[in-house]
Protein backbone atom coordinates (compact mmCIF):
# COMPACT_ATOMS: atom_id res chain seq x y z
CA UNK A 1 0.00 0.00 0.00
CA UNK A 2 1.30 3.64 -0.85
CA UNK A 3 1.31 5.83 1.98
CA UNK A 4 0.25 9.40 1.50
CA UNK A 5 0.34 12.91 3.95
CA UNK A 6 -1.54 15.59 3.61
CA UNK A 7 0.47 18.91 3.17
CA UNK A 8 -0.22 22.50 2.03
CA UNK A 9 0.40 23.10 -1.74
CA UNK A 10 0.30 27.04 -3.09
CA UNK A 11 -1.20 27.54 -6.44
CA UNK A 12 -0.26 31.01 -7.38
CA UNK A 13 -0.16 33.83 -6.61
CA UNK A 14 2.11 33.90 -9.44
CA UNK A 15 0.87 30.74 -11.20
CA UNK A 16 0.18 31.30 -15.15
CA UNK A 17 -3.00 29.82 -14.80
CA UNK A 18 -4.41 31.76 -12.36
CA UNK A 19 -5.08 34.24 -14.96
CA UNK A 20 -3.96 37.10 -12.47
CA UNK A 21 -2.54 37.92 -8.95
CA UNK A 22 -4.65 34.95 -7.17
CA UNK A 23 -3.60 32.41 -4.62
CA UNK A 24 -4.93 29.01 -3.69
CA UNK A 25 -4.10 27.24 -0.64
CA UNK A 26 -4.53 23.59 -1.11
CA UNK A 27 -4.49 21.01 1.65
CA UNK A 28 -3.42 17.97 -0.71
CA UNK A 29 -3.49 14.08 0.18
CA UNK A 30 -1.61 12.72 -2.37
CA UNK A 31 -3.42 14.29 -5.54
CA UNK A 32 -6.49 14.75 -3.78
CA UNK A 33 -7.68 18.03 -3.15
CA UNK A 34 -9.20 18.04 0.45
CA UNK A 35 -9.50 21.71 1.02
CA UNK A 36 -9.28 24.87 -1.07
CA UNK A 37 -8.48 28.20 0.35
CA UNK A 38 -8.46 31.53 -2.26
CA UNK A 39 -6.53 34.25 -1.07
CA UNK A 40 -7.71 37.15 -3.01
CA UNK A 41 -6.68 41.03 -2.61
CA UNK A 42 -3.24 41.32 -4.26
CA UNK A 43 -4.69 43.77 -6.83
CA UNK A 44 -7.10 45.70 -4.62
CA UNK A 45 -7.17 49.22 -5.75
CA UNK A 46 -9.49 50.70 -3.69
CA UNK A 47 -11.61 51.82 -6.74
CA UNK A 48 -15.18 52.48 -4.78
CA UNK A 49 -13.10 54.28 -2.06
CA UNK A 50 -11.17 56.63 -4.59
CA UNK A 51 -14.37 57.48 -6.22
CA UNK A 52 -15.67 59.10 -3.38
CA UNK A 53 -12.63 61.76 -4.16
CA UNK A 54 -13.73 62.29 -7.74
CA UNK A 55 -16.12 63.81 -10.07
CA UNK A 56 -18.20 61.09 -12.12
CA UNK A 57 -16.75 61.35 -15.44
CA UNK A 58 -13.24 60.92 -13.59
CA UNK A 59 -14.37 57.55 -12.36
CA UNK A 60 -15.09 56.41 -15.71
CA UNK A 61 -10.94 55.34 -16.10
CA UNK A 62 -11.00 53.41 -13.08
CA UNK A 63 -14.01 51.05 -14.14
CA UNK A 64 -11.75 49.97 -17.16
CA UNK A 65 -9.13 48.57 -15.14
CA UNK A 66 -11.78 46.33 -13.18
CA UNK A 67 -12.84 44.03 -16.10
CA UNK A 68 -9.64 44.45 -18.05
CA UNK A 69 -10.53 42.38 -20.99
CA UNK A 70 -14.15 43.55 -21.77
CA UNK A 71 -14.27 47.76 -20.28
CA UNK A 72 -16.79 49.08 -22.35
CA UNK A 73 -19.43 47.32 -20.14
CA UNK A 74 -17.75 48.42 -16.84
CA UNK A 75 -17.61 52.32 -18.46
CA UNK A 76 -21.54 51.82 -19.50
CA UNK A 77 -22.92 50.40 -15.97
CA UNK A 78 -21.46 53.41 -14.23
CA UNK A 79 -22.95 55.88 -16.55
CA UNK A 80 -26.05 53.99 -16.67
CA UNK A 81 -26.29 54.38 -12.90
CA UNK A 82 -25.90 58.43 -13.24
CA UNK A 83 -28.20 58.39 -15.75
CA UNK A 84 -30.70 56.88 -14.27
CA UNK A 85 -30.26 59.19 -11.05
CA UNK A 86 -30.40 61.90 -13.05
CA UNK A 87 -33.12 60.98 -15.73
CA UNK A 88 -30.92 61.70 -18.97
CA UNK A 89 -32.05 60.24 -22.29
CA UNK A 90 -29.47 59.33 -24.23
CA UNK A 91 -29.33 59.98 -28.05
CA UNK A 92 -30.35 57.14 -30.35
CA UNK A 93 -27.05 57.30 -32.60
CA UNK A 94 -24.65 57.15 -29.00
CA UNK A 95 -27.24 54.07 -27.89
CA UNK A 96 -25.97 52.11 -30.99
CA UNK A 97 -22.87 53.10 -30.68
CA UNK A 98 -22.73 51.79 -27.04
CA UNK A 99 -24.49 48.41 -27.96
CA UNK A 100 -21.72 47.79 -30.61
CA UNK A 101 -18.97 48.60 -28.89
CA UNK A 102 -20.53 46.68 -25.57
CA UNK A 103 -21.08 43.39 -27.85
CA UNK A 104 -17.69 43.90 -29.72
CA UNK A 105 -16.06 43.59 -26.15
CA UNK A 106 -18.36 40.86 -25.34
CA UNK A 107 -16.85 38.57 -28.45
CA UNK A 108 -13.38 40.29 -27.56
CA UNK A 109 -13.58 38.64 -23.86
CA UNK A 110 -15.11 35.34 -25.18
CA UNK A 111 -12.27 34.48 -27.47
CA UNK A 112 -9.32 35.49 -24.66
CA UNK A 113 -11.17 32.79 -22.28
CA UNK A 114 -11.32 30.45 -25.40
CA UNK A 115 -7.96 30.85 -25.78
CA UNK A 116 -6.16 30.90 -22.75
CA UNK A 117 -8.68 28.23 -21.34
CA UNK A 118 -7.31 25.74 -24.07
CA UNK A 119 -3.72 26.98 -23.35
CA UNK A 120 -3.83 26.00 -19.48
CA UNK A 121 -5.03 22.70 -20.68
CA UNK A 122 -2.06 22.71 -22.72
CA UNK A 123 -2.96 22.99 -26.39
CA UNK A 124 -1.20 26.28 -28.03
CA UNK A 125 -2.96 26.57 -31.60
CA UNK A 126 -6.41 27.75 -30.39
CA UNK A 127 -4.31 30.79 -28.45
CA UNK A 128 -3.27 32.06 -31.83
CA UNK A 129 -6.13 32.14 -34.03
CA UNK A 130 -8.42 33.15 -30.91
CA UNK A 131 -6.17 36.39 -31.17
CA UNK A 132 -5.57 36.77 -34.44
CA UNK A 133 -9.28 37.77 -34.47
CA UNK A 134 -9.30 39.38 -31.27
CA UNK A 135 -6.62 41.80 -33.01
CA UNK A 136 -9.31 42.44 -35.68
CA UNK A 137 -11.43 43.83 -32.76
CA UNK A 138 -9.23 45.66 -30.51
CA UNK A 139 -8.41 47.55 -33.90
CA UNK A 140 -11.91 48.71 -34.50
CA UNK A 141 -12.31 50.05 -30.58
CA UNK A 142 -8.93 51.70 -30.78
CA UNK A 143 -10.41 53.42 -33.89
CA UNK A 144 -13.64 54.05 -32.38
CA UNK A 145 -11.91 55.28 -28.72
CA UNK A 146 -8.40 56.35 -29.35
CA UNK A 147 -7.07 53.08 -27.14
CA UNK A 148 -6.68 49.09 -26.92
CA UNK A 149 -7.88 47.95 -23.54
CA UNK A 150 -8.97 50.79 -21.39
CA UNK A 151 -11.02 52.57 -23.37
CA UNK A 152 -12.71 55.39 -21.18
CA UNK A 153 -15.44 55.62 -24.07
CA UNK A 154 -18.69 55.89 -22.16
CA UNK A 155 -19.73 59.28 -21.30
CA UNK A 156 -22.67 60.43 -18.79
CA UNK A 157 -25.35 61.25 -21.47
CA UNK A 158 -23.62 59.10 -24.64
CA UNK A 159 -20.11 58.66 -25.69
CA UNK A 160 -16.55 60.48 -26.09
CA UNK A 161 -16.65 60.47 -29.89
CA UNK A 162 -18.47 59.63 -32.78
CA UNK A 163 -17.61 56.85 -34.92
CA UNK A 164 -14.85 57.16 -38.06
CA UNK A 165 -16.22 57.49 -41.71
CA UNK A 166 -16.42 54.00 -42.64
CA UNK A 167 -16.42 52.49 -38.79
CA UNK A 168 -19.89 51.03 -39.18
CA UNK A 169 -18.71 49.00 -42.63
CA UNK A 170 -15.83 47.59 -40.93
CA UNK A 171 -17.74 46.21 -38.48
CA UNK A 172 -20.27 45.09 -40.83
CA UNK A 173 -17.30 43.32 -42.52
CA UNK A 174 -15.80 41.86 -39.33
CA UNK A 175 -19.12 39.41 -38.38
CA UNK A 176 -19.41 37.19 -41.31
CA UNK A 177 -15.35 36.46 -41.05
CA UNK A 178 -15.77 35.89 -37.22
CA UNK A 179 -18.65 33.17 -38.27
CA UNK A 180 -16.73 31.57 -40.42
CA UNK A 181 -13.59 31.52 -37.36
CA UNK A 182 -16.36 29.89 -34.95
CA UNK A 183 -16.81 26.88 -37.30
CA UNK A 184 -13.31 26.69 -37.25
CA UNK A 185 -13.10 26.55 -33.78
CA UNK A 186 -15.54 24.18 -33.40
CA UNK A 187 -13.63 21.58 -36.14
CA UNK A 188 -10.53 22.27 -34.13
CA UNK A 189 -11.62 21.86 -30.23
CA UNK A 190 -15.03 21.01 -29.42
CA UNK A 191 -15.35 17.39 -30.75
CA UNK A 192 -11.33 16.45 -29.93
CA UNK A 193 -11.99 13.74 -27.41
CA UNK A 194 -8.84 14.53 -25.31
CA UNK A 195 -10.53 18.06 -24.53
CA UNK A 196 -13.68 16.69 -23.96
CA UNK A 197 -12.07 14.09 -21.78
CA UNK A 198 -11.17 16.95 -19.68
CA UNK A 199 -14.02 19.04 -19.52
CA UNK A 200 -17.24 16.60 -19.45
CA UNK A 201 -18.52 16.49 -15.70
CA UNK A 202 -15.57 18.26 -14.42
CA UNK A 203 -16.39 21.26 -11.89
CA UNK A 204 -20.25 19.77 -12.10
CA UNK A 205 -22.92 21.50 -9.83
CA UNK A 206 -26.51 22.02 -10.19
CA UNK A 207 -29.34 25.00 -10.41
CA UNK A 208 -29.85 25.36 -6.96
CA UNK A 209 -26.70 25.48 -6.26
CA UNK A 210 -25.32 28.22 -8.52
CA UNK A 211 -28.30 30.08 -7.47
CA UNK A 212 -27.57 29.87 -4.00
CA UNK A 213 -24.06 30.90 -4.47
CA UNK A 214 -25.35 34.32 -6.70
CA UNK A 215 -23.57 33.15 -10.05
CA UNK A 216 -24.52 34.70 -13.30
CA UNK A 217 -23.21 34.67 -17.11
CA UNK A 218 -22.40 31.74 -18.46
CA UNK A 219 -21.51 30.24 -15.01
CA UNK A 220 -25.58 30.36 -14.16
CA UNK A 221 -26.94 29.26 -17.84
CA UNK A 222 -25.23 26.58 -17.57
CA UNK A 223 -27.17 24.90 -15.00
CA UNK A 224 -30.37 25.83 -17.30
CA UNK A 225 -31.17 29.11 -16.00
CA UNK A 226 -32.57 31.23 -19.07
CA UNK A 227 -31.45 34.17 -17.13
CA UNK A 228 -30.17 37.79 -19.03
CA UNK A 229 -30.27 41.13 -18.03
CA UNK A 230 -30.44 42.02 -21.42
CA UNK A 231 -33.49 39.52 -22.65
CA UNK A 232 -34.89 39.28 -18.76
CA UNK A 233 -34.13 43.21 -17.69
CA UNK A 234 -33.71 44.92 -21.58
CA UNK A 235 -31.23 48.24 -20.68
CA UNK A 236 -30.23 50.69 -23.61
CA UNK A 237 -31.71 49.75 -27.30
CA UNK A 238 -31.17 45.97 -26.42
CA UNK A 239 -34.86 45.15 -26.94
CA UNK A 240 -34.92 45.82 -30.57
CA UNK A 241 -32.84 43.47 -31.42
CA UNK A 242 -33.49 39.63 -32.08
CA UNK A 243 -31.19 37.51 -30.37
CA UNK A 244 -31.49 33.89 -27.91
CA UNK A 245 -29.97 33.14 -24.85
CA UNK A 246 -27.79 30.21 -25.01
CA UNK A 247 -28.73 27.68 -22.25
CA UNK A 248 -26.59 24.22 -21.53
CA UNK A 249 -28.34 21.88 -18.37
CA UNK A 250 -25.06 19.47 -17.62
CA UNK A 251 -23.28 22.23 -14.88
CA UNK A 252 -19.89 21.19 -15.96
CA UNK A 253 -17.22 22.85 -17.37
CA UNK A 254 -18.28 21.16 -20.74
CA UNK A 255 -21.28 22.86 -20.78
CA UNK A 256 -19.82 26.39 -19.46
CA UNK A 257 -17.56 26.10 -23.00
CA UNK A 258 -20.81 25.39 -24.69
CA UNK A 259 -22.67 28.34 -23.23
CA UNK A 260 -19.83 31.07 -24.24
CA UNK A 261 -18.84 29.63 -27.55
CA UNK A 262 -23.15 30.25 -28.57
CA UNK A 263 -23.01 33.76 -26.85
CA UNK A 264 -20.35 34.58 -29.41
CA UNK A 265 -22.35 33.60 -32.28
CA UNK A 266 -25.59 35.83 -30.22
CA UNK A 267 -23.52 38.83 -30.18
CA UNK A 268 -22.67 38.72 -34.02
CA UNK A 269 -26.75 38.79 -34.82
CA UNK A 270 -27.05 41.74 -32.16
CA UNK A 271 -24.02 43.64 -34.26
CA UNK A 272 -25.14 42.62 -37.55
CA UNK A 273 -28.83 44.03 -36.69
CA UNK A 274 -27.09 47.32 -34.79
CA UNK A 275 -25.12 48.20 -37.80
CA UNK A 276 -27.93 47.49 -40.16
CA UNK A 277 -30.37 49.86 -37.96
CA UNK A 278 -27.63 52.54 -37.25
CA UNK A 279 -28.49 56.10 -37.76
CA UNK A 280 -27.53 57.69 -40.79
CA UNK A 281 -26.90 61.00 -38.22
CA UNK A 282 -28.25 62.40 -34.49
CA UNK A 283 -26.14 63.84 -31.56
CA UNK A 284 -23.75 61.40 -29.63
CA UNK A 285 -24.24 63.12 -26.32
CA UNK A 286 -27.14 64.48 -24.46
CA UNK A 287 -27.11 68.12 -22.83
CA UNK A 288 -26.05 67.79 -19.76
CA UNK A 289 -23.82 70.01 -17.13
CA UNK A 290 -19.79 70.25 -17.72
CA UNK A 291 -19.50 69.53 -14.34
CA UNK A 292 -21.91 66.75 -13.04
CA UNK A 293 -23.93 66.64 -9.93
CA UNK A 294 -26.26 63.68 -9.28
CA UNK A 295 -29.21 64.57 -7.32
CA UNK A 296 -29.65 63.41 -3.51
CA UNK A 297 -30.62 59.70 -3.34
CA UNK A 298 -29.84 56.27 -4.12
CA UNK A 299 -29.83 54.40 -7.30
CA UNK A 300 -29.15 50.63 -8.31
CA UNK A 301 -28.71 49.42 -11.86
CA UNK A 302 -27.47 45.95 -13.27
CA UNK A 303 -26.23 45.05 -17.00
CA UNK A 304 -24.92 41.42 -18.28
CA UNK A 305 -21.38 41.63 -18.93
CA UNK A 306 -19.70 39.06 -20.18
CA UNK A 307 -18.94 37.13 -16.78
CA UNK A 308 -21.94 38.12 -15.64
CA UNK A 309 -24.38 40.12 -13.50
CA UNK A 310 -22.42 43.70 -13.01
CA UNK A 311 -24.29 45.80 -10.62
CA UNK A 312 -23.60 49.98 -10.22
CA UNK A 313 -24.77 51.44 -6.90
CA UNK A 314 -24.73 55.44 -5.97
CA UNK A 315 -25.67 57.58 -3.22
CA UNK A 316 -25.38 60.86 -3.80
CA UNK A 317 -25.53 63.93 -1.89
CA UNK A 318 -26.23 66.06 -4.69
CA UNK A 319 -22.22 67.00 -4.62
CA UNK A 320 -20.08 66.44 -7.82
CA UNK A 321 -18.71 63.28 -6.15
CA UNK A 322 -20.95 60.16 -5.06
CA UNK A 323 -21.26 60.22 -1.13
CA UNK A 324 -20.98 56.12 -1.97
CA UNK A 325 -20.15 54.18 -4.91
CA UNK A 326 -20.37 50.22 -4.45
CA UNK A 327 -20.02 47.56 -7.81
CA UNK A 328 -21.98 44.12 -7.88
CA UNK A 329 -18.63 42.63 -9.11
CA UNK A 330 -19.77 38.90 -10.92
CA UNK A 331 -15.69 37.90 -11.22
CA UNK A 332 -16.24 38.05 -7.17
CA UNK A 333 -19.20 35.70 -6.89
CA UNK A 334 -18.41 33.35 -9.01
CA UNK A 335 -15.32 32.77 -7.41
CA UNK A 336 -17.31 31.66 -4.41
CA UNK A 337 -18.12 28.53 -5.64
CA UNK A 338 -14.78 27.43 -5.80
CA UNK A 339 -14.02 25.66 -2.92
CA UNK A 340 -16.47 23.46 -3.41
CA UNK A 341 -16.06 22.94 -6.76
CA UNK A 342 -12.28 21.54 -5.75
CA UNK A 343 -13.30 19.49 -2.96
CA UNK A 344 -12.41 15.91 -3.33
CA UNK A 345 -11.00 16.71 -7.06
CA UNK A 346 -7.44 15.64 -8.38
CA UNK A 347 -4.69 17.73 -8.81
CA UNK A 348 -5.47 17.73 -12.34
CA UNK A 349 -8.53 19.00 -12.77
CA UNK A 350 -7.86 21.86 -10.62
CA UNK A 351 -6.98 24.60 -13.93
CA UNK A 352 -10.26 22.48 -15.70
CA UNK A 353 -12.14 24.01 -13.15
CA UNK A 354 -10.79 27.26 -12.02
CA UNK A 355 -10.67 28.26 -15.67
CA UNK A 356 -14.12 27.31 -17.18
CA UNK A 357 -15.34 29.64 -14.37
CA UNK A 358 -13.55 32.94 -16.18
CA UNK A 359 -12.76 35.13 -13.47
CA UNK A 360 -10.27 38.69 -14.05
CA UNK A 361 -8.64 39.48 -10.99
CA UNK A 362 -8.79 43.28 -11.20
CA UNK A 363 -12.93 42.71 -11.43
CA UNK A 364 -12.81 39.87 -8.16
CA UNK A 365 -10.48 42.44 -6.07
CA UNK A 366 -11.54 46.03 -6.85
Amino acid sequence: MLRTEEMLLNVGPQHPSTHGVFRLVLKIDGEIIKEAKPVIGYLHRGTEKLAEDLQYTQIIPYTDRMDYVSAMTNNYVLCHAVETMMDIKVPERAEYLRVIAMELGRVASHLVWWGTYLLDLGATSPLLYAFREREMIINLLNELSGARLTFNYMRVGGVKWDAPEGWIEKVAEFIPYMREQLKGYHTLVTGNEIFLNRVKGIGKYTKEEAINFSLSGANLRCTGVKWDLRKNEPYSIYDRFDFDVPVQDGGDAWARYQVRLAEIEESLKILEQACEQFPAEGDILAKVPKIIKAPKGEAFVRIESPRGEIGCYIASDGKKEPYRLKFRRPSFYNLQILPKLLEGESIANLISILGAVDIILGEVDG
